[in-house]
């Protein structure tokens, strides 16, 4: 085969596995609430009720960003071991034997364990990113990587709408459809996926470069980082309430079933990919970074607490907007933070904005079903409240707010740029001392 060819359908394989995973956590969330409280049901003394079922929900989202958190950094680490092939092989053909466990999952507890592959094989994406700079010159890699994120963004916009359509036949069928999906791909690859790392480049496998926090340790140091950091983590934290309870919520607000909130979940993908494409750039250049990025939270803020007072679906779709418009603060807190690092510390910058990341996925989730069950079924909750998550999540905005601005303020005081000019970052960096031996 031409090596062209080759490398055109090896990058095909890749888009195609990230598409598959995304699809995969998507598809299952219109229908997970049904499949739970049928699940609970058959536990002793059990209704098998909503809040029950978001009670559980939170802690399967918990294992399983749990351990997407742990084993990316381990599968990406064996993968530069034994190359890239068997481990990307190997996720799908364990993914494929995941959804079938959790399609004929007899107890609450088969599902856990389900979650728990899916995060560990789910979390061979930093495998497959690897993979495409292993095959892509370097003038080619920031388009190939933005391919990427173009597969990660249409699988977050396809997964609830497929999931919700199939799960209309009932609550099973959109985990076999993801079987189906994965097992598919495999044998795709089995075919025309060649081994991307030379055995020359390839090294032994240390736990401890496998350490997801380490990057955080790298960082720290660099004066108000840290601060962008944690205003990023509480955005992220609160935007979690979105993938865990919109299901729960919709079904005990307004009684939905899987095809409408699937739909609803596709329109609030397509909304926040069109700002994403669109309104970036312009943002960038009229407002600047720091502005572009209050004002993104400002519009966060207004969604989340327009969210925890709605009453009817009309409205609900209003404040997806500006919940979509909240999209601007990411690429502007990561263009800021991006700018005060040098050119050789990038990657380590990333490092630790995926654990801040991480650790959000696993808290988020966790914490909004906690509170859903509580408002909505507990007796000793003060008022009945279903949109509590999301009235949460804006108050997290707004403690995002306060350490932006509190980071600029100072950093002004300082008589320091928010964005100071690159040979300013790279003599900073040139003038630190040498690490101690």
């Amino acid at each position: 085969m031409p090596a062209a060819k080759s490398t055109r359908l090896s990058l095909i394989f890749i888009l195609i596995t990230v598409l598959i995973d995304v699809i995969g956590v998507g598809i299952i969330i219109p229908v997970l609430p049904h499949l739970i409280e049928e699940l609970i049901a058959l536990r002793p003394n059990t209704e098998g009720t909503l809040a029950q079922a978001a009670n559980w929900g939170g802690w399967i989202l918990f294992v399983y960003a749990l351990m997407q958190f742990l084993f990316s950094p381990v599968l990406g680490n064996l993968s530069d071991r034994f190359g890239r092939r068997p481990v990307l092989l190997l996720s799908l053909l364990g993914l494929t034997v995941d959804y079938l466990l959790m399609g004929f999952a007899w107890s609450i507890w088969v599902l856990f364990v389900g979650r728990i592959l899916s995060g560990i094989m789910g979390a061979a994406i930093s495998t497959a990113t690897a993979y495409i700079a292993d095959i892509s010159p370097k003038e080619d890699r920031a388009r190939n990587f933005g391919l990427i994120g173009a597969a990660f963004g249409l699988g977050l916009i396809l997964g609830p709408v497929v999931g919700g359509q199939l799960g209309e036949f009932g609550s099973r069928v959109p985990f076999f459809a993801a079987a189906v999906l994965a097992f598919g791909n495999f044998i795709f690859g089995m075919f025309v996926l060649p081994e991307s790392l030379p055995k020359r480049h390839r090294r032994r496998f240390e736990l401890k470069r496998a350490n997801p926090l380490g990057a955080l340790q790298s960082v720290r140091k660099v004066p108000f980082v840290l601060l962008f950091l944690v205003s990023l983590g509480l955005f992220t934290l609160a935007n979690h309430v979105y993938p865990s309870i919109w299901t729960f919520f919709t079904i005990e607000q307004f009684d939905w079933t899987p095809g409408q909130i699937g739909i609803s979940l596709g329109v609030f993908g397509a909304m926040f990919a069109l700002v994403q494409a669109v309104l970036i750039g312009p943002a960038m250049r009229i407002l600047g970074e720091l502005w572009a990025g209050i004002v993104g939270l400002s519009f966060a803020a207004i969604g989340f607490f327009g969210l925890a007072f709605i009453g009817t679906p009309v409205g609900l779709y209003f404040f997806l907007v500006p919940g979509a418009l909240g999209g601007l603060f990411v690429p502007a807190i990561n263009g800021m933070m991006a700018n005060r690092i040098s050119d050789r510390s990038q990657g380590e910058l990333q490092g630790a904005v995926n654990a801040v990341n991480s650790i959000a996925s696993i808290l988020g989730p966790l914490a909004a079903t906690q509170l859903f069950s509580f408002f909505t079924a507990s007796p000793r909750a003060p008022t009945y409240f279903p949109g509590v998550p999301f009235f949460g999540a804006g108050i997290l905005i707004l403690a995002s707010i306060g350490i932006l601005t509190y980071a600029s303020i100072r950093l002004r005081q300082r008589g320091e740029h928010v964005n100071p000019p690159h040979e300013e970052v790279e003599a900073a960096e040139q003038a630190k001392p040498p690490p101690q031996a």
